[in-house]
This record gives C-alpha cells, structure tokens and sequence, in this order.
C-alpha cells in the first residue's frame, strides 16, 4: 500500500488534461496497490483566470477516498485500518479544523473507536507539518497544531507524517513543544519529486531543532514496516543513492504496548 501526506499533482488550474495525463502516467501502479491520499495545497484548483472556484473539485472526483466508510462528511478526511493491525487517519490541512468544525468532531469519534488492544498502531497523515525547522512554510500548520494536538496524543497516535516541505526531516516523540516519550515521533517527507526543487535551509537556531534527529534535504522515500503488535521499522532513502542504502532508519515501539503511556501518564523522556 502506498500512503501520500503530499500533494499528488502540480497543477493548481483546471485544465483537466492534465489530470487525465498524470492519471495515466501512474494507472500501471496505481492500479495494482492501493493509493491511499490526503490533499495538498497543489490540488486547491483556481480557475485560469485566478479566480476561486470550488476546492479540490479534480481530487474529490479523482481520487475518491473511503471517507464515507468512517464516518466522514468528506473526501479531504478520512481513516481506515490496515490488516487489522494499523489503524491509519488522514487529516486534511485544508479543511476546517477548529474545535467546532466537522473534521474535528470527527476526529474525536474516530480515535475514541479505535481499541488499541485489537488494533496496535495508530497512524496519522496531513500535509502542512506541524513540527518543521526548515525555512521554507514555517508556521503554516501552526493553527492546526494548536486545535488538533491534544487529541491525538490523547490517542496516542505513534507517528504523524507530514508534506508541503521539499526535504525530510524525522523529530523524536514530541508533545507541545517538548520530547514526551507518550506523544508521536513526527516525520516530514515531502521530498518524492517536485518541480520547484528541494527546500535546502534549515535553521539550526530554531526552537524546535534539538527536538529534530535527523534532517536533509534530499529527493527519496520512505518505507515503514509493521514487525509485529509492539515493533515496526521505519527507513528512509535518497533517490539519489546508486544502491539501496537506507539514508535513516528508527526502530519503534508502539505506545500501545507502554503501561507508562496508558491512562493518559504523561512523560518528558527522549525516544
């Protein structure tokens, strides 16, 4: 299964050419594993003339989602589980996020169903980062991050991916702004491909930098694997290796198997 927290196009107008031409450049793949997607601010289509039209109209036709299966109102959020074992969330930084907002009440109902004893893992992908020391979209999941953290460490969500930056970067288990061993080990990997070009300055002064493990700016991909109910491997590669090195790489335990993270304990400790 192949899960993007990313942008799949990078055509923001409406000429559906284009779509149909990128449709058809992945349907060998796409049509033989599940794609599983969250918008971007790249499918967040204007008209030619620049003027506004309805959002994510393209997307929403072409890339249906399950949404309607977990109870969502909407093609920009939705959840499902993956061999029973993964249960994966897929939030939409573009969608009304506030605590009155469908997605958030959502949200609340969706991890409140998951039962962490019959399903271990519990994932989640948006595409603004929440955590990011790179110069380029500082900020710009700040907003969501203040409405929506609390919950999912709340549910001890185990990792959160994020696009939108072209490089990638991986920070420990962080809770507001601090390492928590009970919170999420958050990963930005919006360095697949793109036509700007990597975002190559990081700032090592920033407030979040000694919370980041790992960070660069390099076109690649990553690769997590669930071992078992408590153990998974997470990699990540440049594209630009000859070989297949594995550039970053992080063994996990899911919180589901902590008796410290359960209860709601909370903990300051490092990963």
């Amino acid at each position: 299964m192949t899960c993007f927290s990313c942008r799949v196009t990078y055509h923001m107008l409406t000429g559906q050419s284009l779509w149909d031409s990128f449709g058809l450049l992945i349907q060998s793949y796409a049509s033989s594993r599940p794609w599983m997607v969250t918008e971007g601010n790249h499918e967040r289509e204007k008209s030619h003339d620049h003027q506004q039209i309805e959002p994510f109209i393209a997307y929403s036709h072409r890339w249906r989602m399950p949404y309607r299966e977990s109870g969502s109102t909407s093609n920009l959020y939705y959840s499902f589980d993956v061999a029973g074992a993964v249960h994966v969330i897929m939030l939409g930084s573009y969608a009304q996020f506030g605590p009155h907002s469908d997605q958030y009440k959502w949200l609340v109902s969706d991890l409140s169903k998951v039962d962490r004893s019959v399903t271990p893992w519990l994932i989640v992908f948006l595409h603004a980062p929440w955590y990011n020391t790179n110069e380029a979209h500082q900020g710009e999941g700040e907003d969501m991050r203040k409405a929506m953290e609390a919950l999912l460490y709340g549910g001890r969500v185990d990792i959160v991916f994020a696009g939108h930056v072209h490089a990638y970067e991986r920070f420990t288990r962080i809770y507001n702004n601090a390492a928590d061993s009970c919170g999420p080990v958050y990963i930005t990997i919006g360095d697949g491909g793109n036509r700007e070009g990597l975002a190559l300055d990081f700032d090592r002064s920033h407030k979040s930098a000694s919370l980041s493990m790992f960070r660069e700016a390099s076109f690649g991909h990553g690769q997590l694997k669930i071992i078992d109910r408590e153990n998974a491997h997470w990699s990540w590669h440049r594209n630009d290796d000859s070989d297949a090195t594995v550039s970053d790489e992080l063994h996990l335990k899911s919180l589901s198997s902590s008796n410290a993270c359960q209860g709601g304990t909370k903990s300051k400790d490092e990963l």
